[in-house]
């Protein structure tokens, strides 16, 4: 007989956290995914209680095309910055599949020694419907790390080209991965997510790629003078490195380090964190919304009636959506 997990309070999951508890961490994140009304209430409700406890890391957006060594470099990265002393939170976002909601989680496998380092912590969610390379409550998954006392909080994007700049809204520092030899060079003279990032680190400047590595760090740099300066108000750089080999990691972090006191002297950097905090409020009404609607007795009575009218052509599909919505304004 399947043993049933007892259900929490909202002070058990806020004690849990607060004392560092990783169980109870996954279990607070397993928890916010959930679509369930019930759930959703509770974690609002822990929400209230650890929101005095967070804020207390930098947040690091990272990106890049399928192939350009994400995970390897995240591993590297962060087991750096491990040695060094600092907790480490890694939200790695999986593709899911729009057919059935499932997800590879391949990322506590392709970062095994991280995924099993004590001051780490590595957590894959699926994307599922959401846009941008990140999952639904990504945002809500930062705070819960932060409040059980990770440093560095790293958000891995899918991966899936120009779109991926939906993390540049949830964290700090957004470091875009980039590769030598492989088309790219040109595609550096367009805007797209070049223009969001922070930094540009050309990615696997190792044995026969290093000469591609360099001459294409100079092409980038030069297509970076055509765009404007960033929000923060700092020079874009662009600079190469070896997951493979370590090399070139302590220099991304200093730079980061770099851009966030510069940012903190500026005023760049609070005023980009009450961004992500206007961000998430807006991108909360909008799920609310679209979970209110769903969950509405008459909505979901109507529902498929209206789909078979949609389906046969027998009235527009934005006709039949606007009737569903002014049914549910009615109500």
């Amino acid at each position: 007989m399947r043993r049933k997990i007892q259900r929490l309070t909202p002070e058990d999951y806020a004690k849990g956290i607060l004392q560092g508890n990783r169980y109870m961490l996954s279990r607070a994140i397993t928890l916010i995914e959930s679509k369930r009304s019930q759930d959703q209430d509770l974690a609002y409700q822990v929400f209230e209680k650890i929101l005095p406890y967070t804020g207390n890391s930098v947040r690091i957006g990272i990106t890049g095309v399928p192939g350009v060594g994400k995970s390897s470099f995240i591993e590297s990265f962060g087991k750096m910055l491990t040695n060094k002393g600092l907790k480490v939170a890694v939200l790695a976002i999986d593709p899911s599949s729009q057919r059935t909601g499932g997800s590879i989680m391949g990322d506590k496998t392709r970062m095994e020694s991280l995924s099993n380092d004590p001051l780490a912590y590595v957590r894959p969610s699926p994307a599922g419907a959401a846009l941008g390379g990140v999952a639904r409550m990504t945002s809500e998954c930062i705070l819960l790390c932060e409040a059980t006392g990770f440093e560095v909080i790293i958000v891995e994007t899918v991966g899936v080209g120009q779109s991926e700049i939906e993390v540049r809204n949830m964290t700090d520092f957004f470091l875009l991965l980039m590769l030598a030899g492989a088309g790219d060079e040109l595609q550096g003279i367009k805007k797209g997510i070049m223009e969001n990032a922070d930094l540009l680190a050309i990615n696997k400047a190792d044995g026969d790629n290093q000469m591609k590595a360099r001459q294409a760090r100079v092409v980038y740099q030069k297509a970076l003078h055509w765009f404007p300066l960033s929000d923060s108000g700092l020079p874009v750089k662009v600079v190469t490195c070896s997951a493979l080999e370590n090399r070139g990691l302590e220099n991304i972090f200093k730079v980061i380090q770099n851009f966030k006191e510069k940012t903190q002297e500026n005023g760049r950097f609070q005023a980009r964190r009450q961004s992500q905090n206007t961000y998430r409020m807006h991108r909360t009404i909008k799920a609310e919304l679209e979970r209110r609607f769903y969950e509405h007795p008459e909505i979901r009575q109507a529902l498929t009636e209206k789909e078979q009218q949609a389906q046969v052509g027998e009235l527009h599909a934005v006709n039949v959506a606007r009737e569903l919505l002014n049914l549910y304004e009615q109500k």
